[in-house]
Order: structure tokens, then sequence, then C-alpha cells
């Protein structure tokens, strides 16, 4: 049967849309195997009219994503326009001000620079920003198409396929812009790691000469086309052989597809939940907040990004933080970048602090916020950007069984 959805797959990508939203519809059932049945008995039991009021009141009064910083603009390489905010250290003092605190050579405060993952945008920060604001200089930004930031020129002008040594560039254009100067912490979530790790392959002397501590959180450093997503062997090297060729053809049906999804919204909510969050308690509005995030990503830019990340190896990057302070930490139950890739990246930076969360997914920082802002707290600690008395708190927490 996969050989003949591949094939099928390969005629739509030909030029096929009927075939192309045939294939698209057995492929995307493949990958949501694993939470139709979640979904079938969500939906017997909470009525559609329920569910509709309940998702309205939470986009209406969800605070999760309000929190907004100075806004700034940088520039990528090939002319992408790249958003990013930043949240200064209150008060912040001027620069005469520091002189006479610190003398002609006064050091520049730390920055610490936040990356977010695929689908999401900069707002999936939202506890750690909570809990640093007024502690630590950051910056937060969003990886080109995504949130604010513009769709990438290369890709829609040219052609040219999204490479995570492209993201590396962008965060060098962010850090350029936002933090010109200065000790800095890098932290990245999956993509965002990726993108850390990008940034350290092709700037080694940034990250000698200025980078005091690292953050990789549900990442991975390659070997993402053997991830099988809690999926059976036999489905998901269906999936692999068909997706690329139907994502490209649905991303040229963008506006329609679109449509579609928001037709089965519900299925898809519950397919974004499995592949999110592991723990049963997380607040609905959290997940909400996520389902929203990947929602508002265009087909379009999904699919001009899936194959990098097969392509994604940063293996050897990793030797670039040999030495520097490194949190690395990953839901144990994370589908998406398993832990066992986290795990990967210990081994190599032996050194590195190693945190696993039990009952954890892929979104670890909105599912358990209060155990990734306490070990980023410690790191900020460790490399000297937060005061050993400094209290960083109010991060709240996502679980209904716990509320922060």
């Amino acid at each position: 049967m996969s050989e003949g959805i591949a094939e099928a797959a390969a005629s739509a990508a030909g030029g096929g849309w009927r075939r192309a939203t045939g294939v698209a519809g057995v492929a995307l059932g493949v990958l949501a195997t694993g939470a139709a049945a979640g979904v079938a008995i969500e939906r017997m039991t909470v009525g559609r009219g329920i569910r509709q009021k309940a998702r309205l009141a939470l986009d209406s009064a969800g605070p999760y994503g309000a929190l907004r910083g100075t806004p700034g603009k940088a520039y990528a390489d090939d002319g992408t326009e790249l958003y990013y905010e930043a949240d200064d250290v209150d008060p912040v003092p001027t620069p005469e001000r520091r002189r006479r605190l610190f003398g002609r050579k006064a050091p520049a405060p730390v920055t610490v620079v936040l990356s977010h993952g695929y689908c999401l945008s900069q707002d999936s920060w939202h506890f750690q920003r909570a809990a640093l604001r007024g502690v630590v200089r950051t910056v937060y930004w969003d990886q080109r198409s995504h949130g604010r930031s513009a769709r990438g020129t290369a890709q829609v002008e040219r052609g040219e396929p999204v490479t995570i040594e492209q993201l590396g560039r962008d965060l060098k254009a962010v850090i350029d812009a936002a933090a010109p100067q200065g000790p800095l912490v890098l932290v990245g979530h999956s993509m965002g790691g990726m993108t850390v790790m990008a940034l350290a392959d092709q700037y080694p002397e940034l990250i000698r000469e200025r980078v005091v501590g690292v953050a990789l959180i549900g990442t991975s450093s390659g070997r993402l086309g053997e991830v099988n997503f809690g999926l059976p062997v036999a489905g998901v090297n269906a999936v692999r052989r068909v997706l690329p060729g139907v994502l490209k053809a649905l991303g040229q049906r963008a506006e329609l597809v679109e449509r579609g999804r928001r037709a089965t919204a519900d299925l898809f909510a519950g397919v974004i939940k499995r592949y999110s969050f592991a723990s049963r308690d997380v607040d609905p509005a959290v997940a909400r907040f996520a389902e929203r995030m990947i929602e508002g990503t265009p087909i379009d830019v999904v699919a001009e990004y899936y194959p990098a990340f097969n392509d994604h190896d940063k293996t050897e990057a990793l030797a670039h933080f040999a030495g520097l302070p490194v949190l690395v930490l990953a839901g144990v139950r994370d589908l998406v970048t398993p832990s066992e890739h986290s795990e990967a990246i210990a081994d190599l930076l032996p050194e590195a602090e190693l945190v696993l969360v039990p009952d954890a997914g892929h979104l670890v920082m909105l599912e358990h916020p209060e155990v990734v802002t306490d070990r980023l707290a410690d790191l900020l600690t460790r490399v000297g950007a937060v005061p050993a008395g400094a209290t960083v708190g109010g991060h709240g927490s996502s679980s209904t069984a716990h509320p922060g």
C-alpha cells in the first residue's frame, strides 16, 4: 500500500491537484491515527457547541502571548525583515550612570537571546518571559516566515528552500541588531536549538568571544529522518515517502488548504495536542494557545521548511560549546524530537547539565514552565547573568491540577 501512496504522491507533485488532495488525506490520516481515538471520544462526550463556546472564550480571555517588549527589526543576508523584541532590565542604567558605576570599561549587560521552534513564534516563551522580566536583558525573535517576521525573501522571490544554515545566519543578524556588544546566553527550543547550532557552525568566533552559556531545549543535532513520531514503522515509512511531495503540492494551493484546515479544526486540535503535550492536566487555555500558534503558520511555510530537517546535521558544531555552561533539557515523552536526541547531545558535551522532564512532550516550556524556568535561572546564575540573590519567579503553571 505504501508503494501506491508514494506513486500517487509523485504524480501529485507533478501537477495533479485532485490526486494531491487525495494523497494529502491519506498521509495526514496516517499522522492523525495516534490522536484520532481521543478526538472521537471527545466528540462523543463533549458537544460541538460546547467546544466552540469554550474555544471562543479561551481565544478572547487567554492572556498567553500578550507580553510585549521594545520592538526592533533586523535584516537577513537575503533582505528578509526579522522582527524581534527586547526586554531590558528595569531600570536600565544610562551610559553615563554605567560609566560612573563601572568606570571607562563598563561591562555590557548579559543578553539572553531565545529562538523558538517550527510553526511557533517568540510567544512560545510566554512563561519564561514573564519570569525573567526585570531580572536580565532578553531578546525574543520570530524566525523568518513565522510570527511577525516577513516571509523569507529567498523563498518567495527565488524559490530557494529554507536551510538550517540560513536560520543560523538570521540569528546572527538579530544579534548584530539587538545585542551587538556584551556577553550572550543562547537559548533554543527544537528548530531554535538547531538554529543555535548553525550559528556556532558558521560563526565559531562569536561563540568563543561572546557566548557565556547555552540552553538546548527539546532539540536535535541530527538524524531526524529516523524519528517515528510514535507511529508504527509501516505508517511512518509511508508518511516519509509521500509527505515532501504532498506538502509541496499543498503549498501551491495554500488558500484552498487553509479553508480545509479550518473545516477540520477539531481533528487537528487533537493532533496538535498529542504532539505538543504528554500530561493529561494541561490547562485548556495553554493547549489552545499552542494550537493558535501552530494554526497561524501558513501551509506553504510548513512546506518550505520541512525538507530542512532531514538535511540537518550539526553534530560537529556542538564542539564549539565545549567548556561552556550548557543546559540540555527535554521531555521524556517528546514524539517530535525524542529525548534520546538530547541525551546524544549531552554525551558529546560531558560537562552539560542534562534534564529529562517526566510526563512532558515537545512543548515542555509551556507544559512544565516551572521546570524550564528554574533550570534556565540556574544556568543564568552560574554564568553571572543573574545575581545569586535575584528572584526569578512568576512563571506560573500550565497544569489545571496545580494552577500558578
